[in-house]
């Protein structure tokens, strides 16, 4: 799948924690936390094994192989974004409670735009990780330790509310699954926490580009995993500032599409989105501070949920880099017929579209040698003869098109385009 952007190479360094501050040789991970349920996300340095104040045992999977069941899924796995849930410190009498849990997680995410619209283009996985006690570390208090599957823990590096994990077994949990793209870590608390690791910091062979914990029990954690998507999926960058981190150090353009070193309105990568009312509240524009500096970088609109989880909408231009994401890594037509193999002219050509809503506005047409066949537009299943070939050699191909008003650029809009071709023998 599509190598995704990471969070800590967006726009630069992040604050170190405890153990690098004190000089310690060990190997670290950068996290994103979120002090509160309504504040700006925060980033640290934490060391990458568990806590050393956890004494467990390495969690192995021994015995019966965990279960691995779809919670969702709508396409094969080569053609569709393969999100991985699993629970921490859920016993084995509690994993109805996990996927109750799970379900309730995702259903929060999935009500935020654009996931609402395109939650057709994910298969969803849920892995039973089985803990020997229920809860997790550092719930309530810092000296409650848990022994849990996945080692998940509150107060990490002494954060209270940075929840990590061991990431290696959450990488060998993930493999169980048909495939992971970005994995999901629901941890067994009330308590408010979470964190998102990015991909550069994960166990050498990873198959997925992220990790979001987040608690089960609070009502606004979910929020957590919708903003560390936004980095996974969408290449978008943090949109808040550290206090004392001064002018932003390049004048070279970002990468990711939500933040500018440009102040002039017509020069902004999202000058065709400027004036436009926001679902975040504000009019798009140019508003200084962002990627955690607060001078000489530019973000489009007052807040969103890269900005604050006081926000629960990504801007429009956020919205659009979400839907590119989708794109990159998804396909909304696919075909159980091998695109491989001639066909004959009898042969039935079926097509599947993705569910798609919402935004999303997907069309499907057909062609053969490049020309239009208007009276097939939107019909799932056709034969070339109906298509009006006849004889050999002739491509039969039919495209799907998301003209969703959510996109402005050509560019993205190319992405948005899926096409399939036969060749008629």
């Amino acid at each position: 799948m599509a190598v995704l952007a990471t969070v800590s190479a967006l726009v630069g360094g992040v604050n170190p924690g405890p153990a690098e501050a004190a000089g310690l040789s060990v190997r670290t991970q950068h996290v994103e936390y979120f002090p509160g349920p309504r504040a700006e996300p925060r980033q640290v340095t934490v060391p990458a094994s568990a806590p050393g104040r956890i004494a467990r045992p390495a969690p192995t999977l021994t015995g019966a192989t965990p279960a691995v069941k779809p919670l969702q899924r709508t396409g094969p796995v080569s053609g569709r974004l393969d999100l991985v849930v699993m629970g921490d410190g859920y016993t084995a009498g509690e994993q109805r409670d996990f996927a109750a849990d799970a379900q309730e997680k995702l259903d929060a995410i999935f009500r935020v735009e654009p996931y609402r619209s395109y939650r057709g283009l994910f298969n969803i996985w849920l892995v039973n990780a089985v803990s020997d006690e229920s809860g997790v570390s550092g719930d309530p208090a810092a000296d409650v330790v848990k022994d849990t599957a996945l080692g998940s823990s509150f107060f990490c590096d002494g954060v209270e509310r940075l929840l990590c994990v061991d990431t290696d077994e959450v990488a060998r949990y993930a493999a169980l699954a048909p495939d992971a793209d970005i994995v999901f870590v629901i941890a067994h608390s009330a308590k408010y926490g979470g964190a998102g690791y990015s991909a550069a910091d994960l166990p050498s062979g990873s198959t997925f580009h992220g990790v979001a914990t987040m608690s089960s029990g609070n009502d606004r954690s979910y929020l957590i995993g919708a903003h560390e998507l936004g980095h996974s999926i969408g290449h978008l960058a943090d949109e808040y500032q550290y206090s004392g981190y001064g002018t932003y150090p390049s004048a070279e353009e970002p990468a990711a599409a939500n933040l500018t070193v440009h102040r002039d309105l017509g020069a902004t990568k999202w000058y065709r989105w400027l004036g436009t009312q926001d679902p975040s509240g504000s009019v798009v524009g140019t508003y200084e501070g962002g990627g955690y500096y607060e001078a000489g970088v530019y973000r489009p609109t007052e807040t969103s949920l890269m900005r604050s989880l006081a926000s629960t909408e990504f801007n429009v231009v956020g919205r659009e880099a979400m839907i590119a994401g989708f794109y990159a890594d998804a396909d909304a037509l696919t075909s159980a017929l091998p695109t491989s193999r001639p066909v004959g002219q009898g042969r039935r050509i079926t097509v599947c579209l993705a569910p798609l809503t919402g935004l999303a506005d997907p069309e499907l047409t057909w062609y053969v040698d490049g020309r239009q066949v208007l009276s097939a537009t939107g019909d799932p299943s056709v034969t070339p003869h109906e298509l009006g070939v006849r004889g050999h050699g002739h491509k039969v191909t039919a495209t799907l098109t998301d003209r969703t008003t959510a996109i402005r650029d050509p560019a993205v809009r190319a992405q948005a385009t899926t096409s399939l071709t036969w060749t008629v023998r």
